[in-house]
């Protein structure tokens, strides 16, 4: 590869122009040698932030990013191995379900995840809570783990795209974080390096989401899809709406508590319907399954037989966990301090800012404003009503815990504000709006 000048290609980009494969292969391998100082990247990225990158682009992007560090290799494995992402919503524990639905129906699925930073929780945080388990499993022990279970649940290594995990930092604080390219680039790096076969896709929008608007969310999963089948992986993706919290409970335990009562056959109905869509259609990726249709039939029979519980509780004692709390969930130590949020008048609940009902969960102690945030397992935040219930002045609309007394009046105010409540009952937003594949979007029905 001839060497190439950085400042002509962050001009390049600035003046809107086509990178070539070679030059981003060029930019990328040389910031991961340290001769690319973070100032030129940070304005590389800002150039792609105003003026974007094309299919090709973005996928030479992901590309190097992906090969910056080790790609997995489970071809020794039986079987199609299939993971599902998230952009992140509150509320949003279906990984936690789904995981071991698809592993008790005979598929792999190979689960790298990620923590919680600012509103949305993260997976690896929520699995914490569980004592003892180990999220933090070497390559090796995370391909032996599959290979037994089909099923692990680890977070990324220092092997697992790490010009990635350096630039997300960078545009963490260059405010080059919503860029649509720069985000697929980011997800599909570390999916891809996972060594799946296919991945299903849960893209949210509204106030709850990091895209706000359908159409930016559609515009996302069709970059993704794009770049998924790029590199010969099946990819499809859902739309689904987080202009409210998916489930009733948000914070580490309590989620891990709804999906506890999901897979004992209980659970509310939002979170089921996104649940068994994605494990259905995970089900149908890996091959057990002649449709998405029959794929649902049989997530809701693992979970109705009880093999995908009993999944659960094999994979937690495999990396170290106890099935003491799985078994007896109400017996986990409660936070020191609870508190009710009442109704301030009679009507109907139609509207919820679930961003910042996420935000509340944070001052409680369930998430982090930093990096270096400690997360407080039991703190969080029970639903007992959502948009379309009816209500009266007084009635526990949200229950809080927290070891944090002193927050209980600012959250209080928070959650006030974060639920409306009108006087006639509201339409219920649809929950899924859209399939993106690699034919197309369509609208969900």
């Amino acid at each position: 590869m001839k060497s190439q000048n950085i400042v002509s290609l962050i001009r390049k980009k600035r003046d809107r122009g086509t990178l070539t494969p070679d030059e981003i292969r060029y930019l990328i391998q040389q910031y991961s040698k340290d001769a690319v100082p973070d100032y030129q990247m940070s304005a590389f990225l800002m150039a792609v932030f105003l003026n974007g990158l094309n299919d090709d682009e973005a996928a030479a992007l992901t590309r190097e990013m992906l090969h910056s560090g080790t790609v997995l290799d489970l071809s020794d494995i039986p079987g199609t191995k299939v993971d599902k992402h998230s952009t992140g919503g509150v509320g949003d524990k279906t990984s936690l379900i789904l995981a071991p639905i698809v592993a008790a129906c005979g598929v792999p699925v190979p689960m790298i995840s990620g923590r919680g930073l600012g509103h949305s929780g993260g997976t690896l945080d929520k699995l914490e809570s569980i004592p003892g388990f180990n999220v933090n499993l070497d390559l090796k022990r995370y391909v032996e783990v599959l290979k037994k279970h089909k099923l692990v649940l680890i977070g990324q290594t220092e092997e697992i795209a790490p010009a990635d995990k350096r630039m997300y930092a960078l545009r963490d604080v260059t405010a080059t974080v919503e860029s649509i390219p720069l985000i697929a680039g980011s997800i599909m790096s570390k999916k891809l390096a996972e060594g799946i076969d296919a991945l299903v896709l849960d893209v949210k929008f509204g106030n709850g989401a990091f895209m706000k608007t359908r159409e930016d969310a559609l515009r996302l999963a069709q970059r993704l899809v794009s770049i998924g089948e790029e590199f010969g992986k099946r990819t499809i993706g859902y739309l689904t709406s987080m202009e409210q919290p998916l489930g009733n409970m948000i914070g580490n335990w309590l989620e891990v508590y709804e999906s506890i009562e999901c897979l004992n056959g209980g659970g509310p109905e939002d979170l089921l319907e996104v649940t068994h869509l994605l494990s259905g259609t995970m089900i149908w990726l890996g091959g057990e399954a002649g449709s998405v249709e029959e794929g649902i039939e049989r997530s809701k029979t693992a979970v109705a037989d009880g093999s995908a519980m009993q999944k659960l509780r094999d994979i937690v004692l495999e990396q170290d966990g106890s099935t003491e709390f799985l078994d007896r969930p109400d017996d986990y130590p409660p936070a020191s301090h609870s508190f009710d949020v009442a109704a301030a008048s009679d009507g109907y609940v139609t509207a919820m800012d679930a961003y910042a009902i996420g935000m509340a969960g944070v001052e409680l102690g369930a998430g982090r404003k930093s990096k270096e945030d400690t997360i407080d397992p039991a703190a969080g935040i029970i639903l007992r009503k959502k948009i379309g219930d009816k209500v009266q002045q007084g009635e526990t609309i949200v229950r809080c815990f927290t070891n944090k007394e002193e927050q209980a009046d600012s959250v209080r105010q928070m959650l006030q504000d974060a639920v409306t409540i009108g006087s006639s009952r509201p339409e219920i937003p649809a929950l899924i709006t859209d399939t993106v594949t690699r034919d197309g979007a369509k609208p969900w029905s």
